[in-house]
């Protein structure tokens, strides 16, 4: 089942192209990350997905209803946090949660959801105005979360929290995964996405430049990742012909090897340990999500324009 699919959705403001023709499929049940720097369009996209602005050209469909014509009945299947949520000051937390329910004509356990964002009772009680900025993330969070929504649209849900805070958003985002929501996930905090999300998007200047696994997007702009052995002695043995090693270098008693599969790690300690080669330690680095992102938003790093086509055709017009 696809949750999220648009075709040839776009947006322009006069001259200037905010998306540009973007088809994206997002299934039913995945934690989706949606990445793009400032001013790639990310914004003005869930706009549209969420009816607040009306596309240029081009069409999205959301757990199968049109984001224009079935917006009214879209919106009780959906829970939204978007970046900087406005809160009312003089009113308590659980007046919050229990407006949120009236919102989306909804029955809620708001002392469940206060206890899965992290809120004690004490919290609730006090007017939103004295809450931190951490707390009022956890409370437009567990606002989303009013319904039971099919769809959860996090526009940057770990601004404010602290390390705890981020996660127990992360443990919350799986386990709505594990019940079957679809959650599409917006942040800038590389790290985080990382963690979470099932596959991942990058938008640049508009257009939808890739989609497909952290793993899958190390791979295909050759981020991979680094072997590094400290033995004793020298190596006589070649590693390069390895399956699943790019490259291989030996200098001041470490071997470095570069690898596109993690596999192949395995396979090289093998190899060395079968060849009585002495390894005294092992060290492994993986290709960082902001290292593959830069490589996509950079000229120098992008991928060749066979590869590009390649990820979008096979990815998102399936």
């Amino acid at each position: 089942m696809t949750a999220i699919q648009t075709r040839g959705l776009t947006k322009r403001f006069g001259d200037v192209v905010a998306v540009d023709d973007l088809d994206l499929r997002v299934e039913e049940g995945e934690v989706f990350g949606f990445l793009g720097p400032n001013g790639a369009g990310k914004s003005t996209t869930i706009d549209m997905l969420l009816d607040y602005v009306r596309p240029t050209e081009g069409t999205a469909t959301v757990l199968g209803l049109d984001v224009h014509e079935e917006s009214e009945a879209l919106r009780e299947r959906l829970g939204v946090l978007p970046e900087g949520l406005g809160l009312y000051e003089r009113l308590t937390g659980r007046r919050h949660l229990e407006l949120a329910a009236d919102w989306t004509d909804a029955t809620t356990d708001s002392d469940a959801i206060l206890d899965r964002v992290g809120l004690a009772e004490s919290d609730a009680a006090r007017p939103v105005g004295n809450y931190s900025k951490g707390m009022q993330q956890r409370l437009a969070l567990g606002m989303a979360l009013v319904g039971n929504p099919d769809l959860l649209v996090l526009d940057e849900p770990s601004s404010g929290l602290d390390p705890h805070g981020i996660r127990q958003m992360r443990e919350l985002v799986r386990e709505e995964a594990e019940d079957g929501t679809t959650v599409f996930f917006s942040s800038h905090i590389l790290g985080q996405v990382e963690a979470v999300c099932d596959r991942v998007a990058i938008l640049h200047e508009g257009e939808l430049v890739a989609v497909d696994t952290v793993e899958g997007l190390r791979k295909a702009v050759g981020a991979g990742s680094e072997l590094r052995l400290r033995v004793t002695g020298d190596i006589d043995i070649d590693v390069a012909d390895i399956e699943g090693v790019d490259s291989a270098r030996f200098a001041d008693g470490v071997l470095r090897v570069t690898c596109s599969d993690s596999r192949a790690k395995a396979r090289v300690v093998t190899k060395l340990t079968n060849a009585g080669i002495e390894i005294i330690d092992v060290d492994s680095e993986e290709a960082s999500l902001e290292d593959v992102f830069t490589a996509y938003t950079t000229e120098d790093g992008r991928p060749d324009a066979e590869r590009d086509e390649s990820l979008a055709v096979e990815e998102v017009r399936a």
